[in-house]
C-alpha cells in the first residue's frame, strides 16, 4: 500500500454503515479527508430517503472541497422497485456540477468493500453464510427497520453456515466484551450463529484510492 496517498482535497460522503471502518482509517492517519459526511445506515430499504439524504450531504460536501467520493455500492445499496431503471449512478449523475469531481466506489455493496466475492468464497469454503460488517450489528435498528421476528425467520435460516462478520478493525472482540448480550440477542433474532473473521483493510483502502481523481492517485 502506497504511503503517498492523500485525501486532503476530498470530502467523503458515505453510507453510515461504514462509520466504524472510516473512523478507523481516519484515526490511523490513512484517511485525511477534508470532511466525512454520512447518510443514515440502512437506507437501501428506502430509496426515496436515500436520494434525499444523498442530495443533502452532497450539497454540504461542495462547501468543503471540489472533489467528492461517494462511498456506496452500485448493485444492492439502492434498489428502486417502482423505477428499476433508476440506479444510484443515475441519482449521482443528476447531482454533478461543473467544476466538481464526483465519483463512487466501484463495488457491489458494503460487504464487497471489505472482501471481494473470491475472498468471501474462500472464507465460506462451500458453505452458505450471510456476511456482514460491524455496522450491521452496531446500527441494526436502522439496517433492519420494519423487520420483525417473522421477517427474520423468512430470510436468515437459508444461511445454513450461519453469519460471518468481516471484521477489519478489531470490532467484534471489543463489542463482545462490552455488549455480549447484544450479540447474543442479534444472533437469536436471526436464528443463526454469528462469528467474526479478521480481514485486512487493504481492499477498502484500494477501493477508496481507485475512486480518486486519476491525477491524485499514487504512482505504482
Amino acid at each position: 500500500m502506497s504511503k503517498d496517498v492523500s485525501f486532503q482535497d476530498y470530502v467523503i460522503v458515505a453510507c453510515g454503515t461504514m462509520i466504524p471502518e472510516l473512523n478507523y482509517l481516519k484515526a490511523t492517519g490513512f484517511l485525511d479527508a477534508a470532511k466525512i459526511l454520512y447518510t443514515t445506515p440502512g437506507l437501501h430499504q428506502t430509496p426515496n430517503e436515500l436520494e434525499k439524504q444523498l442530495l443533502k450531504q452532497l450539497n454540504e460536501a461542495k462547501k468543503y472541497a471540489k472533489k467528492i467520493i461517494i462511498v456506496y455500492g452500485g448493485t444492492y445499496c439502492y434498489i428502486n422497485i417502482k423505477n428499476p431503471t433508476r440506479t444510484i449512478d443515475t441519482v449521482i449523475n443528476e447531482m454533478r456540477e461543473e467544476g466538481y469531481f464526483i465519483s463512487r466506489t466501484i463495488v457491489h455493496n458494503c460487504i464487497d468493500m471489505i472482501a471481494s466475492v473470491d475472498e468471501r468464497e474462500e472464507i465460506a469454503q462451500g458453505s452458505k453464510f450471510w456476511f456482514c460488517t460491524p455496522g450491521w450489528l452496531k446500527y441494526r435498528e436502522h439496517e433492519f427497520k420494519g423487520w420483525d421476528k417473522a421477517t427474520a425467520n423468512e430470510n436468515f435460516p437459508q444461511y445454513s453456515g450461519g453469519a460471518i462478520m468481516l471484521d477489519s478493525i478489531g470490532f467484534f472482540d471489543q463489542y463482545m466484551e462490552e455488549h455480549p448480550e447484544e450479540i447474543l440477542d442479534f444472533s437469536d433474532w436471526m436464528g443463526i450463529p454469528l462469528e467474526a473473521r479478521n480481514v485486512s483493510l487493504d481492499r477498502f483502502k484500494n477501493v477508496l484510492i481507485n475512486a480518486m481523481d486519476p491525477a491524485d492517485k499514487p504512482r505504482e
